[in-house]
């Protein structure tokens, strides 16, 4: 069946076109079969994700901070599926933050990416978690009086196993990243640093092109864990790396360690065909009578 094109209500120049256009060109460039891709996203801005990627895939729109929950029991249920899921930053890691922090622990294997613009857009500007304290930007009448949440920082704390910063107005640089969130095995998530034209007038694309840097320029930076004895070493390195906020913002890959089983490879050591029998082809009724007796499981509490 044709698509039919939807009509773009972003603002101009919305740093969410730099994000859609990279997800885009990394997923032709992987070259996936569009029917194991899902696109999972929550309430905001970049909640429109789905609905505007022009590529034949399964997107799904759910509720307000639970994309990754969702995305949990998508990529649970069939394993084979290549799941990414879009949030913002008050969707995310606001009201969302215990799924982000649960997936992080779970290492299960899908790609997070994270629209940064500091505050909540879709509602006319508030103050996100990610807004720094002192910061007024034009929709509050006084500055900020939180402390911001760091999206990395608080990633690499509970486990993810490859963490990593874009900018949305390098769509080059950002595509590659997502390449290499997506291929990654176990939890990946990249930070977007997307300025909002409209509602945030502090943390705009001048005030960002005169602070960011890529960590792939400096030789020495090697953020990959080759062997389970450079864990502790490296982790560290990308811990002091992503609290680097003021002057100089970096961007690339901050850790990356795959020896850390995933959560299907824990699943597997307890169901050891769920990778050919995974729920989502499991029969739940055959000829119209449940697979599950009751009386088993009534059996089963008994003991």
């Amino acid at each position: 069946m044709e698509r039919k094109p939807v009509f773009n209500d972003w603002c101009p120049g919305c740093g969410n076109f730099g994000i859609l256009r990279a997800e885009e060109m990394a997923l032709r460039e992987l070259g996936v079969d569009s029917k194991k891709i899902v696109i999972v996203s929550g309430i905001g801005c970049s909640g429109k994700i789905p609905h505007f990627i022009e590529l034949p895939i399964s997107g799904v729109h759910t509720l307000h901070g639970r994309s990754i929950a969702f995305a949990t029991g998508i990529k649970t249920a069939n394993p084979s599926l290549e799941v990414v899921v879009n949030v913002g930053d008050g969707d995310g890691v606001g009201i969302g933050m215990g799924h982000f922090v649960h997936l992080g622990r779970r290492n299960l294997d899908i790609t997070v990416i994270i629209h940064n613009n500091g505050v909540y857009a879709l509602t006319k500007g508030q103050a996100s978690p990610t807004l720094g304290r002192g910061v007024k930007t034009k929709s509050l009448p006084r500055p900020n009086i939180n402390d911001a949440v760091n999206p990395l920082a608080v990633a690499l704390a509970a486990g993810y196993t490859f963490v990593a910063r874009g900018y949305a107005y390098d769509i080059t640089h950002l595509k590659e990243l997502i390449k290499k969130g997506i291929k990654h095995k176990g939890s990946a998530v990249i930070e977007v640093l997307q300025p909002c034209p409209t509602y945030n007038d502090v943390n705009t694309k001048e005030w960002y092109d005169k602070r960011v840097y890529k960590l792939d320029n400096d030789p020495a930076w090697d953020p990959v864990v080759k062997r389970e004895e450079e864990t502790k070493t490296k982790f560290e390195k990308a811990m002091m790396k992503v609290m680097e906020l003021g002057e100089k913002i970096p961007l690339g890959v901050f850790y990356q360690n795959e020896f850390i089983p995933t959560f299907e490879e824990r699943l597997e050591q307890n169901i050891p065909n769920y990778r050919e029998f995974y729920p989502a082809i499991q029969p739940i009724e055959l000829k119209g009578i449940g697979t599950t007796k009751i009386t088993d499981l009534i059996k089963a509490k008994r003991v």
